[in-house]
């Protein structure tokens, strides 16, 4: 329900003067918490009501103002206060919010207090099987939707905390996906708390009538979601023509019922395929490696998950039958797993990987550069500019890595905002001093911290580096296992950072393919459809297990 607060008099939220100019104070509602929550306190103010001002925050692409705030031990009848020095996006301040009319939500992120196998007790935002999404986490407390008159020099408004976010439910089994959650022991160890990894499986034609019958699998890598495989949709519509020309100017990849007619049909490929699920604290998604934060995922997955899903699924326990791949996140993943894993993965099709080399960290160089804001000399000594992050494929800027560091900054302090910049903290960075993540760069300067670039390298993060490093002793496992994907104008600049493993190959003769998709083809370009790259890797297991196959 949206309630209607005018600011004066006697009203409901009261102007208070300067002294309390500004400002939202959040409470708990008595009998909501068990007790005192420690965790991140938000307001959201938003002109438009045709979803909940939650649901509107937290992206650079079109968020809304909001703002954060940590929270300790915050009780019933104590206010969380968020004020002009709170810290904003895409507004630095509320004093920057224009006077008006507007919807505002508060939201309350609650923390579990865990101590790791790193031995320091921290603070961080368990995740509930919802892949970190802080606006709709099962357990976070939110306020009403409130219409109120903002008016940024004598302000104030209170809300009060007087719900939970409901439990989200798996989506049901159907004959073709299953989905799957187990408690891994490995990583509930490590965390000192219960930890689980999933997958959603998409099975062949047939699998339920052949019970006997071994299949090899495909393990998708990428963000969390309970989407099935590839996409795969039988109950959705036909692409247009139109939609269909308009998707090819950048991706070959077809939508999920034109996949679904492929996988379905009598002459597909038998093949399972599997998406990972392994959310952290941190991010929706572990990177699939062993972490000093996040703890040893990689490990888990290879020694848990996928021999679970081997038995459970009738799927062949050979590497030639293991197959990679993803886009973006999932796209480094599957290059990280094939290179790390090299005798345990029989190939692996990387598309859109994140940055595979750290000479070309996005625009950044995690060892020349000095600051992850500016590049460090520009033409003119007096001419400074920010570095960007994120462009359309026409070259126009989109978002810069300091308005990046702003909103992540705003999502969560000490690397708990759960975006990408503090992923790559979470991930590949060492423990600091507090316990959580070193951050490569302080977000407020911009200033690279080098000891944390050099251990991002020297523990076999920077993908390239690793290449060089260990080939004489893992290239023989690798040639001819690893196609790479991308645009050339990738949104991301992660182009950049594959031209730089190319170069890698020749340099030392190894055999892989990279494709580049020009002109102008963005991020989530891929050269063939989805069913085309089933069969793709149809056909290489076939000259594969003639080979490895006892």
């Amino acid at each position: 329900m949206i309630r209607r607060i005018i600011l004066a008099g006697l009203a409901a939220v009261a102007l208070t003067g300067n002294a309390e100019a500004q400002r939202v104070e959040l409470s708990i509602a008595s009998g909501l918490a068990e007790g005192p929550v420690t965790g991140r306190a938000f307001v959201v103010f938003t002109r438009d009501n045709s979803r909940e001002p939650r649901f509107q925050a937290g992206s650079y692409a079109g968020g809304v103002p909001f703002f954060g705030v940590d929270v300790s031990e915050l009780g019933s009848g104590t206010a969380a206060v968020i004020d002009a020095s709170t810290p904003g996006f895409p507004v630095k301040s509320m004093r920057d919010i224009p006077a008006g009319d507007y919807y505002v939500q508060g939201v309350l992120v609650v923390y579990t207090k865990v101590t790791p196998k790193h031995g320091k007790t921290i603070w961080v935002p368990w995740d509930q099987w919802e892949g970190r999404r802080w606006n709709r986490t099962p357990g976070n407390l939110m306020s009403d939707v409130q219409q109120v008159r903002w008016d940024p020099t004598s302000s104030t408004i209170r809300l009060a905390l007087t719900k939970r976010m409901p439990a989200i439910d798996m989506a049901a089994d159907t004959k073709w996906v299953k989905r799957i959650k187990i408690e891994s022991k490995i990583l509930s160890e490590w965390w000192g708390k219960t930890v689980y990894l999933g997958a959603t499986v998409l099975l062949p034609r047939d699998w339920d009538a052949n019970p006997t019958t071994r299949y090899p699998a495909i393990y998708i890598q990428g963000h969390f979601g309970e989407g099935a495989p590839f996409g795969f949709d039988p109950d959705g519509k036909p692409e247009t023509a139109a939609a269909r020309a308009a998707r090819l100017v950048r991706t070959a990849r077809e939508p999920g019922y034109e996949f679904a007619q492929a996988w379905m049909g009598p002459k597909f490929p038998r093949m399972v395929a599997v998406t990972f699920q392994h959310p952290t604290p941190y991010y929706d998604d572990s990177y699939a490696i062993n972490s000093a934060n996040t703890g040893p995922y990689q490990d888990a997955l290879i020694k848990e998950l996928i021999p679970y899903l081997e038995e459970k699924f009738r799927l062949i326990p050979k590497s030639y039958a293991r197959l990679l791949t993803g886009g973006s996140t999932g796209g480094w993943e599957a290059l990280a797993l094939q290179i790390q894993q090299p005798k345990f993965f029989g190939g692996t099709w990387s598309l859109y990987p994140d940055g595979v080399d750290f000479t070309r960290n996005q625009m950044i160089n995690n060892y020349a550069d000095s600051n992850a804001f500016m590049p460090n000399a520009a033409p003119n000594q007096w001419l400074n500019f920010d570095r960007p992050l994120g462009r359309a494929e026409d070259g126009q800027p989109q978002i810069g890595v300091r308005q990046m560091a702003q909103l992540e900054e705003v999502l969560g302090s000490r690397v708990r905002g759960g975006q990408q910049l503090q992923a790559y903290d979470a991930a590949y960075g060492p423990v600091g001093e507090d316990g959580y993540p070193k951050p490569l760069f302080d977000r407020t300067t911009g200033t690279i911290d080098k000891s944390v670039a050099a251990y991002w390298r020297d523990n076999g993060y920077d993908l390239t580096h690793d290449l060089r490093q260990n080939w004489d002793r893992i290239g023989k496992d690798l040639n001819g296992k690893i196609t790479v994907w991308v645009g050339d104008m990738d949104n991301y600049f992660l182009n950049l950072g594959v031209y730089k493993m190319e170069e890698a190959f020749k340099d030392l003769k190894g055999k892989a393919t990279f494709q580049y998709g020009r002109p102008m083809k963005p991020h989530g370009w891929q050269p063939i459809p989805n069913a085309d790259l089933v069969k793709e890797m149809s056909r290489y297991i076939a000259k594969r297990a003639t080979v490895e196959r006892p």
